[in-house]
């Protein structure tokens, strides 16, 4: 079965190529994009939709997420509006009310999250554990978020549990509990932060991760500079999280480690990309990471929305964009750019075609996976033009309409 969407005002493909193609149309067949290019040339299809005029661009691709959770941080976050700082204690509220809900309620609740953000343009996203924070419960969350997610992150290095001895959980997450989950996930993280986890401790989760065949990434640079960023690098991380206070040093790191990626092809070593989580910026009153700066030295950025219950509750990666652009000072095609494709290069998805059968997410071309967002408005800009406005007017994911 083919699909044929034509009458498109704008198509921003976010490929290599950085292609932004008008009046064009695409071919979607099964799950794969079959053709694109101008409606003038477009090709017979089982089936056609008219555009109408709108804008389509990749689905967003969240690389950061915190959905397998219960209960509520209202209090919190009402508190923190009202002056008082943030601090990662705020976790072990959430832990308590994880682990006290029945896997039915915890598969219910993440669920209707993905279906939120997916209703709102996301079609690839990778969701985390966390709020376990042991043997058992941790694996619980991992089982649950393979069920919803397209990638699954062991977190179990999120925060060390209250009267529980920092160095005995750190062996726990490097050992036992990590064997646990290891069926369910594809990656790990750990807090790198005061009052997480040190350094060393850090160090150690993502070289037994490492060595049980996980992709690493890390939490890093978030409440003030740290060592975060320069182990992500040093360690080979897919991605450094957060990134709000960086010197001069992190920024040089993270750009070196791109020095032999050549971003016209995609070809070579990939290097840890920056990924920025305005909404969570803005909930913790922190310094916005400066995107800006990171791209100007050659860093690959990523946007992804943080949604978890203490910090970013939401999973908008359209308010994500818009405040990049407002604030951050990127252009349109960067933070869309860095919502889609520079998430996709965050998970190692950004590649994959017809021949290998692993299609690339986070642009649009031949052979890659059909997830597309059709905006209600001519173009990408409106994103930013018309922040807060309901955009998204519909939704292919991996070929299937779901919005």
């Amino acid at each position: 079965m083919s699909t044929l969407i034509t009458n498109i005002a704008e198509l921003m493909t976010q490929d290599l190529d950085h292609r932004v193609l008008k009046k064009a149309a695409v071919v979607i067949e099964g799950e794969r994009i079959a053709w694109l290019g101008s409606a003038a040339d477009a090709p017979a299809a089982d089936d056609a939709v008219d555009a109408g005029g709108r804008a389509v661009l990749p689905g967003w691709v969240d690389s950061h997420t915190h959905l397998v959770f219960a209960g509520d941080r209202t209090a919190e976050f009402e508190a923190r509006m009202a002056g008082e700082s943030y601090s990662a204690g705020g976790i072990a509220v959430t832990m308590d009310a994880t682990r006290r809900a029945s896997d039915f309620d915890l598969t219910r609740l993440a669920m209707a999250r993905v279906s939120e953000a997916v209703s709102q343009g996301t079609t690839y996203l990778e969701t985390k554990t966390g709020y376990g924070l042991d043997i058992e419960h941790e694996a619980r969350s991992a089982r649950i978020a393979s069920t919803v997610a397209d990638e699954v992150t062991y977190l179990g290095a999120h925060l060390v549990p209250a009267g529980t001895d920092a160095e005995a959980y750190t062996d726990l997450v490097c050992g036992p509990m990590l064997d646990a989950v290891r069926p369910y996930v594809r990656w790990a993280d750990v807090f790198c932060e005061e009052g997480a986890f040190t350094a060393e401790q850090s160090r150690r989760v993502l070289e037994a991760c490492r060595a049980s065949g996980l992709g690493i990434r890390v939490h890093g640079n978030q409440l003030g500079e740290g060592p975060g960023v320069q182990l992500a690098v040093e360690l080979g991380a897919a991605s450094v999280d957060h990134v709000n206070y960086l010197s001069a040093r992190d920024v040089a790191a993270l750009a070196e480690s791109w020095s032999g990626w050549n971003p016209d092809s995609g070809a070579g070593d990939r290097g840890t990309v920056a990924t920025c989580l305005p909404a969570c910026d803005l909930s913790t009153r922190q310094p916005l990471a400066p995107g800006r700066e990171l791209l100007d030295a050659g860093v690959q950025v990523a946007l992804a929305s943080n949604c978890n219950p203490g910090t970013s509750y939401t999973s908008s990666m359209a308010f994500n964009v818009a405040t990049a652009v407002l604030q951050m000072r990127l252009s349109v095609h960067e933070a869309v750019r860095a919502a889609t494709y520079g998430g996709a290069l965050a998970l190692h998805r950004e590649t994959g075609h017809d021949a290998d059968g692993a299609r690339a997410v986070g642009s649009l071309a031949v052979g890659h996976r059909a997830d597309l967002h059709m905006l209600n408005a001519p173009s990408a800009t409106h994103l930013a033009y018309r922040p807060g406005m309901p955009l998204t007017f519909a939704v292919w994911r991996a070929g299937a309409r779901a919005r």
